[in-house]
């Protein structure tokens, strides 16, 4: 039995978030003339992210598409010609061959769509990876190796106080305050991607599964964006 499509756009869009944070690095260590190591910490970081936030996008993106049809049903061109002719056996033809109607993109509720997409969408999910970012961060601030040594770092101690992850260091108020003073620039920096990605795939693309490999590809861009500005 092959994969769900959700569990599918999952495993997408983890590999392009992991491989845009790698592209990042690479690109700092050109910028920095600096030997390029990966460093495999904050790859994990953002292929963490990526595994929580696609599920909850991918059920959003379907929940719209759901509520608001991207497509209404309306008579072929074909179907009104044989009718205006009552040209019965013609109709009768269409009919067997399904082209007696035909999808017709729904204007009003691709507008919606696009709205609530990016308005309630974007912001939660500005505010989500803001906060997902800043607090893994702090939980993995203790870390003393370099990049040549992220990778033994990383795969240690787990379910141990030595372990990589240790929430118990998280400053929450200090996350919250930083999520709170880039909110405004990060939605600034997605309006130049984000609502031309969300109108491609609200009128151009038709099934949910193809809008999410859509948006991971896009993502993959984004990704290296904030993988530059989250190291800074």
């Amino acid at each position: 039995m092959g994969l769900s499509p959700i569990t599918t756009a999952t495993i997408q869009s983890a590999i392009l978030g992991a491989t845009s944070n790698i592209v990042a690095q690479a690109i700092t260590a050109y910028r920095g003339d600096k030997p390029f190591i990966v460093d495999w910490v904050p790859v994990f970081q953002f292929f963490l992210f990526t595994i929580v936030s696609t599920p909850p996008n991918f059920m959003w993106q379907d929940s719209l598409e759901t509520a608001y049809p991207a497509t209404t049903s309306v008579p072929s061109s074909e179907a009104i010609s044989s009718a205006s002719r009552s040209n019965e056996k013609e109709l009768d033809r269409e009919a067997r061959e399904g082209k007696l109607v035909e999808a017709k993109l729904n204007v009003p509720n691709t507008i919606i769509k696009f709205i609530l997409d990016q308005s309630i969408g974007a912001a939660v999910n500005t505010l989500l990876f803001s906060l997902f970012t800043h607090s893994i961060q702090q939980a993995m601030s203790h870390r003393t190796t370099g990049p040549d040594e992220s990778a033994a770092f990383l795969v240690s101690g787990w379910g141990s106080s030595d372990g990589p992850l240790d929430y118990s260091q998280v400053n929450w108020r200090l996350v919250l305050e930083e999520a709170k003073s880039e909110f405004y620039p990060i939605m600034k920096a997605g309006w130049a991607l984000w609502p031309w990605v969300s109108l491609f795939n609200f009128v151009v693309v038709k099934s949910v599964e193809v809008r999410s490999l859509v948006g991971a590809l896009a993502g993959m861009v984004w990704g290296v964006y904030m993988s530059l500005i989250s190291t800074r």
